[in-house]
């Protein structure tokens, strides 16, 4: 538990670390000496000086133990307020002034619960009642004893709800920064499985292809001496090296920066498509935007961007349609060039030919794609789409719970 989460808990009358609270605390003393001592001077019977002198005890005792034992503070308080209400009959102004203040702090202090508050109270009042009836006191003295008290216990009453509800509020409100605590670690956890999986999709992907080439190029230096195929499988090998280290940059680039939203991105991605390759790219979407879990938003972004390089590669003037629609339960990527390519005699053949001279190897090609998209229950589908076109589409079932 933190010091601030002790620090609600704790009951606490009055900021005790307030510059001016021992001016009060020395004020109300005072208060309460002076009359005690004029009634002492008049040589009141012994139990009443005793009465009176331990009532005052209490007082100070309350004073100096409240802030380092609430309980004990109050039981003192209690004790106060019980022996100078049953000397109120013969005390009258002096008494009834310790009882009305230390029952009034009482009702305000937040450490003793409701039915020993209303317990000491009722017995006060049946104290002064019983001690003004039984002496020889007028009766006049009980009418406003018993008034000064009642108002004294309201005011209390009133100030220790104020104080129980400050309490309960600063308690919720640790509460809520220890909730907010633990879904920051759970986005954090969740972004670095993130990282997790987009350097695993890079660094394996990239390095795979390029020890497979090499591979090829020993087997063919070492059985076959077909030193001109062997060189280009070298050459290869340094492209896949040098598009694995573009990736790694693009990868960590991305990571380093917010995830934006996914319409954003897809704009952006679009504009640098159209600048680089002097192709139209349109972008829609269509249903109701609403926030998506990062590892959607990566894959259908990644899809998105390995269909346009797809398209820059083997349509390379086809005006390009990319179409973002959300749906009740899933969210569907679309992206359409109207060319279709040429070398592309099935949706499996595209960029997924090991011995394509530009052959990717980080692995987003179809095959990377759906693999990336299986990560988040996602399906991926691609062919000619029967109008002289050709389209990837990727739909992800995204419900209620995964999102973040």
């Amino acid at each position: 538990m933190t010091t601030d989460a002790r620090s609600a808990r704790t009951p606490r009358f009055m900021d005790h670390y307030s510059s001016t609270w021992w001016i009060a605390e020395l004020l109300s003393t005072l208060l309460l000496a002076w009359p005690l001592f004029t009634v002492l001077r008049q040589g009141p019977p012994l139990w009443i000086s005793a009465a009176l002198v331990t009532s005052m005890g209490c007082w100070v005792a309350f004073l100096g133990a409240e802030r380092y034992s609430p309980r004990s503070a109050t039981t003192a308080l209690a004790v106060c307020s019980v022996l100078s209400s049953a000397t109120v009959g013969t005390a009258q102004g002096t008494a009834i002034i310790i009882a009305a203040v230390s029952v009034g702090i009482l009702a305000s202090h937040p450490t003793p619960g409701a039915r020993l508050i209303a317990g000491v109270c009722a017995l006060d009042m049946t104290l002064v009642s019983a001690s003004v009836l039984t002496s020889e006191t007028s009766p006049i003295v009980l009418l406003s004893a018993i008034p000064v008290m009642l108002v004294l216990i309201l005011l209390g009453l009133s100030r220790r709800q104020y104080q129980i509800h400050a309490q309960r509020t600063a308690q919720l409100l640790e509460e809520l920064r220890q909730a907010q605590q633990a879904r920051t670690r759970a986005a954090a956890l969740d972004e670095r499985a993130r990282i997790a999986r987009e350097m695993h999709d890079v660094l394996a992907h990239s390095l795979g292809g390029l020890g497979m080439q090499l591979e090829v190029a020993e087997a063919l230096l070492s059985e076959q001496e077909d030193p001109e195929t062997a060189l280009q499988h070298v050459r290869r090998s340094r492209r896949l090296a040098a598009d694995g280290l573009a990736e790694a940059r693009n990868a960590v680039a991305a990571l380093r920066r917010d995830i934006p939203s996914l319409p954003a991105a897809l704009d952006e991605l679009a504009d640098n498509h159209r600048r680089d390759q002097h192709t139209d790219v349109s972008v829609h979407t269509t249903g109701t935007g609403r926030s998506l879990p990062s590892g959607v938003t990566v894959s259908l972004l990644d899809t998105a961007r390995e269909a346009l390089t797809n398209a820059a590669k083997h349509a390379p003037t086809a005006a390009i349609a990319i179409t973002l629609d959300y749906g009740e339960s899933s969210i569907r990527l679309r992206v359409h060039n109207a060319g279709v390519p040429e070398a592309a005699n099935s949706p499996a053949t595209l960029d997924d030919d090991p011995d394509d001279g530009d052959l990717r190897a980080d692995g987003f090609g179809l095959t990377g794609m759906r693999e990336r998209l299986a990560l988040v229950d996602g399906r991926l589908t691609a062919g000619p789409d029967g109008a002289g076109g050709w389209s990837v589409t990727a739909d992800v079932p995204v419900t209620e719970g995964s999102h973040r």
